[in-house]
């Protein structure tokens, strides 16, 4: 019976000792996880108001966000009565366990400061990297957040874009146009490249001071195959790609100027042993 009293007599002792630092550290908890969010929403704020990259505000962001919650969290074991000296001793070691189980999460970081300092791309351009193509939405800590022509969301790894090759094609201003046109081979080369020049040259949006250029590229199989080259500003590219192909398919048929597709001719015989 008196084993059972001081049992209880020790349990009251240390809910009064740490009751109510246990109830000040999760009210600290509380207001704090509600001060860092808006500490973490006026930064990028003002990060928008000074034009700062927009590649650099949400990896800034989640970056200060981030290290302002270890903060806390340190501050909220001092309150509880955690020596310091330990804790830092315990926390480091979770650390390296951490990092070794994290191992992709830290190559992600590292990956997403290499994009941030060496800009392959930023926020706004289209490219094509780890088997990815889309509109770069935002650049965070871990991953960065591709959105595709067809409008789905795609989290890509920082570590996965910075280790494999990526095609900016929003990095320059101009973008040369590469089309080909298969006619037949007993159709007027001289004709159809009259037509292709006609086409061209009406399209206003091809730069002037880069020149168009038509060719025949190659005797294919079945068809020879006529190229029509010319430079344009990047916005334009995909307007004037699908425009052409229209353009020439009717022009090519009002001048009776065929496209021929690829075909194969059976040949039956008959079985004589019957």
């Amino acid at each position: 019976m008196e084993k059972v009293e001081d049992l209880l007599a020790q349990s009251w002792d240390l809910i009064i000792t740490y009751g109510g630092r246990l109830v000040l550290a999760i009210v600290v908890l509380i207001i704090g996880l509600s001060i860092i969010k808006r500490i973490t929403r006026v930064f990028r704020k003002t990060l928008t108001k000074r034009e700062v990259d927009a590649s650099l505000i949400p990896f800034l962001s989640s970056l200060i966000n981030a290290l302002l919650k270890v903060m806390l969290v340190i501050s909220i074991a001092s309150m509880v009565g955690i020596e310091m000296t330990s804790f830092v001793a315990v926390l480091g070691a979770a650390g390296l366990a951490v990092g070794l189980a994290l191992q992709g999460s830290l190559s992600n970081f590292a990956g997403g400061v290499l994009i941030l300092i060496l800009k392959p791309f930023k926020v706004g351009d289209f490219i094509e990297g780890a088997g990815n193509s889309g509109t770069v939405r935002e650049i965070q800590i871990f991953y960065t957040y591709i959105t595709t022509p067809t409008g789905q969301e795609i989290m890509v790894p920082n570590g996965s874009l910075s280790n494999n090759s990526i095609v900016n094609y929003s990095y320059n201003s101009t973008r040369r146009l590469d089309m080909t046109f298969g006619i037949g081979y007993g159709d007027d080369i001289d004709k159809a490249k009259a037509i292709l020049h006609e086409i061209a040259a009406a399209e206003t949006r091809f730069l002037d001071e880069q020149g168009i250029t038509i060719f025949v590229e190659a005797l294919a199989d079945s068809s020879v195959n006529i190229r029509l080259r010319g430079w344009l500003n990047n916005g334009d590219y995909w307007d004037v790609l699908n425009s052409l192909n229209e353009k020439v398919k009717k022009a090519f048929d009002e001048a009776g100027v065929g496209i021929p597709f690829p075909q194969m001719d059976l040949h039956l015989v008959e079985d004589s042993t019957k």
